[in-house]
């Protein structure tokens, strides 16, 4: 039996990147999967690769900013599979700029992003996680699920991210305070805080001539410049960037039965390199 058979996973961002290799990882481990993305594209590719290798899978794709996408992303769980059993907050981008030159309209996207639409996500999953835990606990049995909550090293504060930093580390804030709330419920609640991940948010440029993505009808600049890439690279004690694949990693790690007893914390995956 697979260690995360019949469980049903939720997340969200997972059409590239770090979600892509998380969803994938959860559904070998026999987790059903369902996948979000901002794009249906990678989102339906994601769910036929895991399908086409056995698993199960679906689509819910959408803006997780969007008011009414908590409710529907809970409801494609349970028409789909019948339960919640894992959740991981994982989508995201960033919209750097210094404090000065920042916009309202960068600090609200970014906190919508990275921490308003958790909060949401996790308030809609409370009322049916509650209801099975009570019926769990009534049959005298214990059924642990897991949330993990996508944080970053610059959650300890990063020039020019500070819309970035204040939203991961209010990650941690909710993260925290949420393990305690449902720790009743026999929920572990972590966040994973990674360091520099090869990504195409990560990606290296020569000059000014950035790569930018679409991101609901912006065109948002991404990547860093070569000179910070060697410069971050020469930091790391490993020598070298994670790749998505070991990312995923160390979020699947935590959803394991291995991590049953561990809620409340903060892993770093970062090669040796950061801290909180």
């Amino acid at each position: 039996m697979k260690k995360l058979e019949d469980k049903v996973a939720l997340v969200t961002g997972a059409g590239r990147g770090i979600g892509r290799e998380v969803a994938l990882q959860l559904a070998a481990y026999g987790a059903k999967v369902v996948v979000n993305d901002l794009d249906a594209a990678p989102a339906e590719e994601v769910v036929a690769e895991i399908v086409a290798a056995g698993g199960q899978a679906v689509a819910c794709t959408g803006s997780v900013t969007a008011a009414d996408f908590a409710e529907r992303f809970i409801k494609t769980a349970l028409q789909s599979y019948g339960g919640i059993d894992i959740i991981i907050n994982n989508a995201g981008y960033t919209w750097d700029n210094v404090i000065q030159k920042l916009t309202d309209e960068q600090w609200y996207a970014i906190l919508d992003c990275h921490l308003t639409a958790p909060f949401r996500i996790l308030r809609a999953a409370q009322p049916v996680i509650s209801a099975a835990a009570k019926a769990e606990a009534a049959q005298g049995r214990e059924v642990l699920r897991k949330v993990v909550n996508i944080s970053s090293i610059a959650a300890g504060g990063n020039p020019g991210q500070v819309n970035y930093a204040a939203a991961k580390s209010g990650i941690l804030g909710l993260t925290k305070t949420l393990a305690k709330e449902w720790g009743r419920l026999k929920v572990n609640v972590n966040a994973l805080a990674f360091g520099h991940i090869e990504t195409r948010l990560t990606v290296p440029f020569a000059g000014k001539d950035s790569a930018t993505v679409e991101i609901e009808g912006r065109q948002i600049k991404v990547g860093i410049s070569e000179a910070l890439a060697e410069q971050s690279k020469s930091m790391i004690p490993l020598g070298r960037p994670g790749t998505p694949r070991e990312a995923a990693g160390a979020v699947v790690m935590l959803c394991l039965p291995e991590a049953d007893y561990v809620s409340g914390q903060t892993l770093i995956c970062g090669g040796a390199f950061g801290s909180i």
